[in-house]
């Protein structure tokens, strides 16, 4: 029997963080959830601040992943981007930035900066 939709988020957004944790970036927080929304993975590369959004497709029948993030779901992630950072006391001028992880199939894409505040 196969995963259920949750599980196989939970799995990809996994795989996604050892990913990028081999590339370097220090995963602070995994599936930040608030009223305003949900963030599937926080880290640091260098100097920013990063909020994550995993999106998985097992193949292009459904679209590719990163076409998952439209602009409502860019607002949902930036509204609760900006309660983490209220949260967790983090100076405005903190560098930050919106990061998409792409997995279709095997294949992994960082799309750093790929959308800013969306208010």
């Amino acid at each position: 029997m196969g995963q259920n939709k949750r599980e196989t988020g939970a799995s990809q957004e996994e795989r996604a963080a050892r990913w990028l944790e081999a590339k370097g970036f220090r995963i602070m927080e995994r599936n930040f959830h608030c009223r305003q929304g949900e963030i599937d993975l926080v880290a640091m590369e260098g100097r920013y601040l990063v909020f994550i959004e995993v999106k998985y497709r097992k193949d292009v029948q459904a679209g590719y992943p990163a076409e998952a993030v439209g602009s409502s779901k860019q607002r949902k992630i930036s509204r609760a981007a900006a309660y983490y950072c209220q949260k967790n006391r983090i100076p405005e001028s903190q560098a930050c930035r919106f990061d998409v992880v792409s997995i279709l199939g095997e294949q992994v894409e960082l799309i750093r900066d790929a959308f800013g505040y969306a208010w």
